[in-house]
């Protein structure tokens, strides 16, 4: 490499870079933060809270169930570690046949996974998940709402087991009834 640019400039020295080096595409986990997201929330198409929160308390993960137009959202507690990914897997294990993404907010960086029948199935676009996303989900994503802030919301960490069995006897008595 010359010494000089092109317009005489001399060239600052720079240390050596190994030819194997590189960028991260994201680098939102250079800057030594957590790697803990703010938020994560599972978007399902099970039609209201209380059968979700139910599902979710057989599957002993705590979460905040909020209905919207197209399908409850479960606000997991228990942010840490593997906890999303695993929250994830089971509650798509329970509701089998019915896939479900999982959508974490780290820093600003927004990360999205389908899941189906337990498994991972792979990283979705976030714009194309917020593209059809309630409003909920997005004013949660962003910090423009808490979850005390929306109405509806179940806790599943209140519902015992015995309790979450007759919820979801009750929904699956009424969802027969309405198929006659």
């Amino acid at each position: 490499m010359p010494d000089q640019f092109h317009d005489g400039s001399q060239r600052p020295d720079l240390p050596d870079v190994p030819d194997d080096f590189e960028v991260p595409d994201d680098l939102s986990t250079l800057d030594g933060g957590s790697a803990e997201p703010e938020i994560a929330v599972l978007i399902t198409q099970v039609a209201d809270a209380e059968p979700l929160a139910a599902a979710c308390a057989l599957a002993e993960i705590e979460v905040d169930a909020v209905p919207t137009p197209v399908g409850a959202l479960a606000v997991l507690r228990d942010r840490g570690g593997e906890a999303p990914q695993h929250a994830a897997a089971t509650v798509s294990a329970v509701v089998k046949g019915v896939p479900l993404i999982l959508v974490t907010r780290t820093g600003e960086q927004l990360t999205c996974h389908r899941y189906v029948d337990g498994a991972d199935e792979g990283r979705l676009p976030a714009g194309l998940v917020l593209g059809g996303a309630p409003d909920a989900l997005e004013d949660l994503l962003t910090g423009h709402l808490t979850i005390d802030d929306l109405p509806g919301v179940v806790p599943s960490a209140g519902i015992g087991r015995l309790k979450a069995v007759r919820m979801l006897s009750s929904v699956s008595r009424k969802a027969r009834r309405r198929k006659r």
